[in-house]
Parts: structure tokens; sequence; C-alpha cells
């Protein structure tokens, strides 16, 4: 498997940016890939949830990236990803400006964009959209954007609202993720939420699936976007 680079970003903090990292970290460990978790976030949530993962779960590396923030070193050194890495997880940090989120991008990185359904991330994701698909490198880069639709409850009127938003956008809306504590559980124990051995988290196994299938599918075979599966279960 060669290098599979992914980075979780928004410019608006609280948008689920660490429950979506982590989750497709524990998705590709378990899966036996050696995953290396780099969490900018000066909060270092992803790094506080590596640190609770119980023995028996599989290996995920974490990198503080936070640090060095003065640029005393170089972009590239902080990035160095070991050549035996399958799987590196990039944990932006909120409120970055968008010419320096993009010094983070390296050729056919995949980009994954959470929102949540509220009239403020609907606006501060549509601008932050719009000047990354506006920016040269990330077209030089071919790097290729999606948006996952986070913490949602069906049949709300912010959720509908929430999702012509992103239909209308020219990225592919891969899935919804339905708003449920299985998550909050899933951050204390430092595990996934596929990794709860409970039968509740079958419909986000399936929720799930779409984006998988969105990061395994090559650059250059993208295909339409997915419609999101979160319609077709009951929370």
């Amino acid at each position: 498997m060669s290098l599979k680079r992914i980075l979780v970003t928004n410019a608006k903090g609280g948008c689920g940016k660490t429950t979506i990292t982590t989750n497709i970290a524990s998705h590709y460990a378990r899966r036996g890939k050696r995953v290396r978790l780099f969490d900018h976030d000066t909060q270092g949530s992803s790094l506080a949830w590596i640190g609770r993962r119980p023995r028996s779960a599989a290996v995920i590396t974490g990198v503080d990236a936070s640090k060095n923030s003065d640029h005393r070193l170089t972009r590239s050194w902080q990035l160095r990803v070991p050549p035996d890495t399958d799987v590196a997880l990039i944990d932006s940090p909120a409120g970055t400006d968008i010419t320096e989120l993009v010094t983070l991008f390296q050729q056919n990185d995949s980009v994954l964009i959470p929102v949540l359904p509220s009239p403020i991330d609907i606006h501060a994701t549509a601008h932050f959209i719009k000047a990354l698909l506006t920016t040269g490198r990330v077209r030089k880069k071919m790097i290729r954007l999606a948006v996952v639709a986070n913490r949602v409850r069906k049949n709300t009127l912010m959720y509908h609202s929430l999702e012509r938003f992103l239909f209308s956008l020219n990225i592919p809306f891969i899935t919804s993720l339905r708003d449920t504590q299985l998550y909050v559980k899933a951050i204390e124990l430092g595990i996934g939420v596929e990794e709860i051995p409970t039968s509740r988290n079958k419909v986000d196994k399936e929720q799930w699936a779409p984006v998988y299938r969105w990061l395994d599918t090559p650059v250059v075979s993208e295909s339409a976007p997915i419609t999101p599966l979160f319609s077709r279960f009951e929370q």
C-alpha cells in the first residue's frame, strides 16, 4: 500500500475534526495499516485520544505537530513521514489562515471537511471552501476535497438546509454522521465508534462506509458525489 495522506480541516472550530480524524485512524489501524496521526491543534485532543487507547487496541502513532509553531523547523521536516507509514492523518488547527493551511498539502492528498448543521457553520464553511477552491496550490497538487455532515439529526429543518447547501457545492458530499453519544463514549475510551462492542453502532458503520470508499478510490478514478446514507436509517 502506497502512502495515503488524509487531512481533516475546517476554519470553523468545534465541527468535529477530532472525531473524524480519530475514527479514520482507528479504521485503518484495525485493518493492519501503520497509521501516524499528526495533531496540529494546540489542544492536543487527538493525541489525548491516542493516550487513552487500550493496550489491546491496534497501535496508532501520534505526532505533536502543534509544536515548533515559531517555524524554527520547516514544515517539511515537521511533517516528515517515515517510509514504513501506510496512512498519515493530519488533524489541522481551527482558525488557520488559508495561506498557512495549504502549506500542509502535498500531491494527491485527500481532504475531508466536516460541517455542522447550523447557520453559522454553513456560512463559515461556504467561505472556507470557496477560499480553498480558488487557491492555485490545491489545483496544482491534484488535491481532492469532500464534505461530511457531522452531528446531524434527520427530519429537522436545519439538517435539510445543510443538505441542500452541501449538494449545491462543486465537491463530493459523501455522508452524514448522526448525533449520538456513541462518539462521546468512543473518544473517552480512546477507540473508534466501530470498535465499540455493541450492535447499536451498526448505523454508524453504515454511515462511515462512503467515507472509506471515497478515501480508498484512486484519484484518477474519482467518481460522482455519493448520496448520504443517513436518511436510510433510524437514529
